[in-house]
């Protein structure tokens, strides 16, 4: 829930948005806040307008209505999404919002009461009639052709998979369920016909996203759909097995260690998805563990990430934590640290908690001070810091494929290897000999200086 990347917004996204309005076309223009979830069905939104004749405005000024898709997961998100809407009501003035937080109407019309319309999260439909209500469409069947790949708000050459809505977890400091509904998982021969789409038309990664990629199909039972000449499981392993077959990248995101999670290690091993689990542990004490309603399985944890790396050596291990968690003492956050030293995760993200309206961790007692939270936080990162800059260290003098992200007027690349997901983990910088690169290429390139968080490295002829 951290800051909308400044390239997703419309004002600044001139980069992402590939239409051309032809004269007296209806545009609509898009903030998309929060994860990337909600990053997905921005693109959605887009694509179905798209589809009706509508443009799409890289700026306010450019655009006839404005849509803002919203994150209310913190209330500092929260207070983002009312300072977007904000910012579009006063540079174009008609103002439609989606997203997590439409889903309490009255605390966004309290605060700005001339947005056009409010709907909650994935109400495709309702935002579509909101639009034809402020812009009525008014389409070119000869010239407003959809491209077969949709609007993307992503570059070319990687792209989100989301696989499920909702979540059946009941963490005391997370209202996701309540805003998003329980688990809905797609049938896997959807999930496989659109990534075979998006494969087709030029993306070299896919990002599979979900509140819960670990329990996908559960909700149906792991029922089976014919897919190509065979039957595939809505399974996370068989689905990350089929999305295997495909010329692309595939990375995991938002994976709780269940026990069946073993069984995509292997599929790493032999490089049908990357070697890449982000994994939610969110702490690591029993009790904390418990006051926040997760399995409280702290050590046999360790025992999975050990028996993990023993399958796939190369594997990269993401996660996010939450110090001064209510009732956290010195000795539980200092478990927390020692738990750090043992695990040796690769990608860490740490946030102080905060109280957010209608969760139930609002009601525990024994808050933990602002100041303790900070101190916590600052001595959580470092701990991770340290484990960080050692681990690339230990890169220098390998070779590695990397993709490339961007290559700046200097000629600089910006690079991501296997172990680096886009937005949230670091970069490989490639500074000299970049003259043949082109955005979305897979290369191979020699590591020669590692810093904190990122690597830089030279072409390998």
């Amino acid at each position: 829930m951290t800051q909308n990347p400044p390239d997703l917004r419309p004002d600044l996204a001139r980069a992402q948005v590939r239409d051309t309005a032809r004269p007296g076309q209806p545009t609509v223009g898009m903030v998309s806040l929060g994860c990337p979830k909600a990053l997905v069905d921005s693109e959605r939104i887009l694509t179905r307008l798209r589809a009706e004749g509508y443009g799409v405005s890289p700026d306010y000024s450019g655009a006839d209505a404005v849509i803002v898709n919203t994150c209310g997961f913190l209330d500092s998100a929260k207070a983002e999404s009312l300072e977007a809407i904000g910012e579009a009501l006063n540079e174009n003035g008609k103002v439609i919002v989606t997203g997590c937080l439409g889903a309490e109407p009255e605390y966004i019309t309290g605060v700005h009461p001339k947005v056009l319309a409010v709907t909650g999260p994935h109400q495709y439909e309702q935002v579509l009639d909101a639009v034809h209500a402020a812009v009525p469409p008014d389409p070119d069947p000869f010239v407003d052709l959809l491209p077969a790949s949709g609007v993307s708000l992503t570059p070319r050459h990687y792209s989100y998979l989301k696989i499920s809505e909702g979540c059946n977890h009941k963490c005391r400091f997370c209202i996701i369920p309540d805003m998003r509904g329980k688990l809905a998982s797609r049938p896997v021969h959807a999930v496989l016909r659109e990534a075979e789409k998006l494969v087709e038309s030029g993306v070299k990664e896919l990002l599979v996203i979900s509140q819960d990629t670990s329990a996908y199909g559960l909700d149906r039972k792991y029922s089976s759909h014919p897919w190509k000449d065979r039957e595939v499981r809505s399974h996370i392993t068989d689905l990350a097995r089929e999305l295997g077959q495909f010329d692309a990248w595939v990375r995991l995101h938002y994976v709780y260690p269940y026990p069946h999670v073993r069984e995509l290690i292997p599929l790493m091993a032999e490089g049908l998805i990357l070697p890449y689990l982000d994994i939610p542990f969110q702490h690591s004490h029993p009790d904390v563990l418990k006051r926040m309603a997760r399995p409280a399985a702290g050590a046999k944890t360790l025992d999975e990430i050990a028996k993990w790396r023993e399958v796939c050596p190369d594997i990269t291990l993401r996660s996010t934590f939450i110090v001064g968690y209510p009732g956290e003492t010195e000795a539980e956050f200092q478990h927390l640290l020692d738990w750090m030293d043992e695990a040796q995760l690769d990608r860490v993200g740490c946030f102080q908690y905060e109280n957010v309206d209608g969760a139930r961790s609002n009601d525990l007692p024994d808050h933990v001070p602002g100041e303790v939270k900070q101190d916590r936080w600052n001595r959580f990162m470092e701990k991770a810091q340290g484990i960080s800059e050692a681990k690339l260290a230990a890169k220098v003098g390998q070779t590695m494929d990397v993709i490339v992200d961007d290559i700046d007027a200097d000629g600089v690349a910006t690079c991501r290897t296997k172990a680096d997901a886009p937005e949230i983990d670091g970069n490989l910088f490639i500074d000299v000999g970049t003259e043949g690169l082109s955005v979305g290429d897979i290369v191979s390139v020699e590591v020669d200086e590692a810093g904190e968080y990122d690597l830089w490295g030279a072409l390998r002829p």
